[in-house]
């Protein structure tokens, strides 16, 4: 068979002030015709820069391509001028972008950005190209289409933008679709149906498809091979399942280990140094060393750290999860009975009003919150999961009092906070912290860290003088596995892992005693998300911290929680014990949002292949 695309010796280099990037360093792939290529790594391995290298979309000023060739249909990409690159590029190459929302422009209409790339790529009229849009819409699933091609981005969920941007990308019927990370910032269930409108798309069309993302288990959920990057350079390239039935290198090895299973019953997750040491050589080039996890270093993944605690006994008979010792491990603990809550919250409420009309009269309410109810005990960790809209970071935010509850109670160790004033509040601010979900949007890029975490505690009165401080500060960066030299640095100068870091050590700066982590390892890899999430898990059984853990990703919030409250439409749908939860959900709902997790089994792998080339007889034969 040969290849629809073949990148031979490939390497795209970034020429900075610093020195040269070597981004992609060498690689070779192909991509064949009605089949699925899967490119996987962390941020920074090479995948998006070499699927931009594909699209000649690098800036020129920067980069340069120092090796290599890219043969599409018997030319080659980077030897063509950029007039003809340019017929190639959204009629038989198309993309679709990480970001829908930052991908689309935002004053024009979503119907006339899919129609300008039709017209620009095809011989019809603007009547035709309407119609032609319509179909599209009508094709990925977005419902009302005829309606919908009128809408602007900010009228649209994410989910639908996504679709958007997949519509525009087929518009043109390419025959190689390259996607990139097309699901990172969506809700599991939207990126269930996304991955499955892919898959059907690809099949029917016969088209191929380039899909690069940082999550294995997404992986296994839609390629047909898959090649492993790793610091720019393919460190593995096999079949989707050989990959999963038998990895080889042993950073393929920490990506599949380090992703949270719901049916994981580890309290430490792995990480990829678990499986490999890097050094740098006195070339400045890297050298892996395998490690192979011994059988007590797994053992103590499972068995260190402190068990469940969940809610007193009567409480969980309240929520229909009477207390059954068997049906937890050992070493889980209920709260004594007679102790008092931390947090309390009663009925809460939170309404935004929707106005129209020259006097911007409220015609109606958009009810974030709706009336939810519930504890959370001194050393616990309460999971609060659900979709994008369900109200989970709305509840976050109106505990800290950054939005006005609409109605109920919000007690904090006896004190309801709900009608307190800025200044009533400001001792509360202490002990209540919040870590975001984008670190890098909610650290100031003007202030060193050093400046960042020294004034969180001169503002709450931390510390004695400047000194004290400065080495308060310079012992948080350690306690959060950075290094007290970076003090004097800026958030820019960090990865995205780090800079995460960062934000847990400004939350801990004023010794908090409860933490709200809104998504605060969503946006993160797998890899980096399993050291945070170690971490938050550490530092809450050396501070005794109590959490509330919010996220979108219920495998994620199993394996931080004690207790989880599942939300949707602003109401606290299921609430009780984090693995009673899912080993039996009892809403819809809950149901959907774990068949919604991507299914990593092999048995799962060899099924969708199996489906995948029954479909594809199935088109052959017409």
């Amino acid at each position: 068979m040969t290849a629809l695309l073949e990148i031979k010796g490939l390497k795209t280099y970034f020429h900075t002030d610093a020195g040269t990037v070597k981004a992609v360093d060498e690689i070779s792939l192909h991509v064949d015709p009605g089949r699925t290529l899967g490119i996987v790594g962390e941020s920074g391995s090479g995948k998006s820069v070499t699927s931009l290298t594909v699209m000649k979309l690098l800036p020129q000023a920067a980069s340069s391509i120092e090796a290599g060739e890219i043969s599409f249909l018997g030319q080659d990409l980077i030897k063509l001028p950029d007039s003809e690159m340019r017929k190639i590029r959204g009629k038989d190459i198309s993309m679709i972008f990480q970001e829908p929302g930052t991908a689309l422009n935002p004053v024009h209409r979503v119907g006339d950005q899919v129609m300008e790339a039709i017209l620009l790529h095809q011989n019809v009229s603007t009547a035709e190209a309407r119609q032609r849009t319509i179909e599209l819409f009508e094709e990925v699933g977005i419902e009302n289409a005829e309606e919908k091609i009128r809408s602007y981005p900010h009228e649209m969920s994410g989910g639908q933008k996504q679709r958007v941007m997949i519509a525009m990308a087929l518009s043109c019927k390419p025959k190689l679709l390259i996607a990139d990370e097309p699901t990172t910032a969506l809700d599991v269930t939207i990126q269930a149906q996304i991955l499955e409108l892919l898959r059907d798309l690809r099949d029917n069309r016969q088209m191929s498809l380039l899909f690069i993302t940082h999550d294995l288990g997404v992986i296994a959920e839609i390629a047909d091979d898959v090649a492993v990057m790793y610091r720019g350079r393919v460190v593995e390239y096999k079949p989707v399942v050989e990959i999963f039935e038998n990895p080889q290198h042993p950073y393929t090895k920490g990506l599949l280990a380090c992703r949270p299973q719901p049916d994981m019953n580890y309290k430490r997750l792995p990480t990829v140094s678990d499986f490999m040491k890097t050094t740098i050589k006195e070339d400045g080039e890297l050298e892996l060393t395998e490690i192979t996890p011994r059988a007590e270093d797994l053992e103590r993944m499972k068995n260190q750290g402190r068990g469940r605690l969940l809610s007193p006994e009567a409480e969980l008979k309240q929520l229909g999860h009477p207390w059954k010792p068997e049906d937890h491990p050992s070493d889980t603990k209920l709260i004594p009975a007679d102790q008092q809550t931390l947090l309390s919250v009663q009925d809460l409420k939170v309404y935004f009003p929707l106005k129209k009309g020259v006097l911007s009269r409220v015609y109606d309410h958009v009810r974030a919150v709706d009336g939810i109810s519930f504890n959370v005990y001194r050393g616990q960790t309460l999971g609060l999961v659900g979709e994008s809209g369900c109200g989970k970071t709305t509840t976050g935010r109106a505990i800290m009092k950054l939005v006005q509850a609409t109605e109920g109670k919000i007690f904090f160790e006896g004190t309801d906070l709900v009608p307190l004033t800025e200044r009533e509040m400001k001792p509360f601010r202490r002990k209540i912290q919040i870590i975001f979900q984008d670190p890098y949007a909610s650290l100031n890029p003007r202030l060193t860290v050093q400046g960042m975490l020294t004034e969180a505690m001169k503002v709450n009165g931390v510390g004695s003088n400047k000194n004290d401080r400065l080495q308060r500060a310079a012992q948080l960066l350690v306690e959060v596995g950075l290094l007290a030299e970076h003090l004097g640095r800026y958030p820019h100068e960090f990865s995205g892992g780090q800079r995460q870091r960062i934000c847990i050590a400004r939350a801990l700066a004023v010794e908090p005693e409860f933490i709200i982590c809104d998504e605060s390892v969503s946006a993160l890899d797998v890899s980096v998300q399993a050291q945070v999430c170690n971490l938050l898990k550490d530092l809450q059984e050396e501070r005794n911290l109590t959490y509330i853990f919010i996220s979108h990703d219920l495998s994620v919030v199993k394996f931080m929680s004690d207790m989880m409250a599942v939300m949707n439409d602003g109401k606290i749908v299921e609430f009780g014990p984090a693995e009673s939860i899912y080993a039996h959900p009892q809403q819809e709902y809950t149901q959907k949002l774990i068949s919604a997790i991507p299914n990593d089994s092999l048995d799962n792998i060899r099924t969708h292949q199996r489906q995948r080339e029954e479909r594809q007889q199935a088109v052959a034969k017409g």
